[in-house]
């Protein structure tokens, strides 16, 4: 061998020293497309699988519950509706539009301080304090996005659209779930003097309150100090990440990264496609049995109605998600289910005057659209940040404005934009009108009172 030749292969196992030491995925660049996929540490390949499938079934199966109980804590108001509410407690759907909008207010304010003490305290202690939380809007701020970083402290980049969205479906399975258990509580009305939205608000809050205090001893800490795991699997799991981290793998809190999150233009454009995916996904939650009641189903069948559309989209969902990680890819996996959701709102709107079957089959396109698109975006912002603190405090931001979009839903279903409102008003029966009729300067609500479409 040459001179020259030597001098090359020396000085390329510098360069490849160097960049080892720096924590880059160099020595792995032919096991894996996106970092460190393929990286066990002490264990072997079987022995990594088994390990991350008892996490899984350890971690997203768990969170997943917690966010179906936190869903249908804040679904059911839409269930609570078509059960009498608003007649109930004598306020105007504007009214009732207006608390919805409220509610997110919370949401917004709180969840980057929420964030910060989940890393701070530790996942087990603080997810079980924001589930018992009495103002449900500052109190579960904290669920959602802690949950969603909680995960990218336990899995590459391209593991996680599929946990995710297991963790994300469990809210189609709310969707689904409230709507069934409502048309059954609805039954209740009456019993102990209290109204069907009462105890439909009493039942759906138990299993929260019960998952607040098993969460605390169920649901793994953070892996460099979780009791869950031998020193071996740890090193595992902390070696995996830190090569899928590249360069970006500082863990302690910084506020040069606090600074930085608030900075980033990046941070403020995900936060723009995430509260255009969220104003149409957090109004039909609010607002699918009131537009499926719409179609003329009557209380308790629009009520059981909801189950199917979000069956599908949990269904799709999770499909989508584990294409978006097996091709490493997020933006076309954001865009294609988003189309599906604006075809559906199309069809919604030209099968108006087409029966109940065809608003009902739109509505199914809809619903599927507008879920589908969710786990690849929460997951591209989360692979696209490093740095714990930075991916925290970016998370919190960008949630936070897609639940300004949670604000805005509140006001997207207005009463007078209720379809086929003019045959419904054709077809009330005598004592319908009667109850329609009821109340002071009731305007274009009257029921003889006419649309022009």
């Amino acid at each position: 061998m040459t001179t020259v030749a030597k001098e090359t292969t020396i000085h390329e196992k510098h360069v490849k020293e160097v960049k080892l030491e720096e924590g880059t995925q160099t020595d792995y660049d032919n096991q894996s497309d996106v970092g460190g996929d393929h990286v066990y540490g002490d264990l072997t390949e079987a022995e990594f699988k088994r390990l991350r499938w008892r996490l899984d079934l350890r971690i997203v199966p768990f969170c997943g519950l917690l966010y179906l109980c936190s869903f249908l804590d804040r679904s059911n108001i839409g269930n609570a509706k078509i059960a009498g509410i608003t007649t109930d407690l004598n306020i105007t759907d504007n009214e009732f539009n207006v608390a919805l909008s409220i509610f997110f207010v919370g949401y917004i304010i709180f969840e980057i301080p929420a964030n910060l003490m989940l890393k701070k305290i530790g996942p087990n202690l603080w997810i079980p304090l924001v589930m018992i939380a009495f103002f449900l809007g500052i109190g579960e701020a904290g669920l959602f996005p802690g949950v969603i970083f909680y995960l990218t402290l336990w899995y590459t980049r391209r593991e996680q659209a599929t946990r995710i969205a297991i963790f994300f479906g469990w809210a189609t399975v709310a969707g689904a779930f409230g709507g069934v258990l409502a048309f059954g509580i609805m039954r209740m009305d009456g019993l102990r003097g209290l109204h069907g939205w009462q105890w439909i608000f009493l039942i759906e809050a138990l299993p929260t309150l019960i998952l607040a205090f098993i969460t605390f001893f169920v649901l793994p800490g953070l892996p460099e100090t979780s009791k869950v795991l031998t020193d071996t699997e740890r090193r595992a799991i902390m070696e995996r990440l830190r090569v899928d981290a590249g360069p970006a793998t500082e863990t302690h809190f910084s506020w040069v990264q606090f600074r930085s999150a608030f900075t980033d233009w990046k941070v403020y454009m995900h936060g723009f496609i995430y509260i255009t995916g969220a104003i149409p996904l957090y109004s039909l939650s609010l607002f699918l049995p009131s537009i499926i009641k719409g179609m003329g189903f009557q209380d308790l069948n629009a009520q059981a109605m909801t189950a199917p559309p979000y069956v599908i989209a949990c269904i799709v969902t999770i499909a989508v998600a584990m294409s978006a990680d097996r091709r490493a890819e997020r933006g076309y996996h954001i865009a294609a289910p988003s189309c599906l959701g604006l075809i559906g709102y199309i069809l919604m709107v030209a099968c108006k005057d087409q029966g109940s079957v065809a608003l009902y089959i739109s509505a199914c396109v809809t619903v599927t659209g507008v879920f589908a698109q969710a786990s690849p975006m929460l997951s591209w912002f989360t692979n696209n940040i490093g740095g714990h603190t930075k991916r925290a405090v970016a998370s919190a931001i960008i949630i936070s404005i897609g639940n300004v979009g949670g604000a805005i839903a509140g006001q997207v279903y207005r009463a007078n934009d209720a379809p086929q409102m003019n045959k419904k008003r054709d077809n009330l029966s005598p004592e319908e009108y009667q109850k329609a009729c009821e109340g002071e300067d009731l305007c274009d609500m009257h029921p003889r009172f006419r649309y022009i479409s």
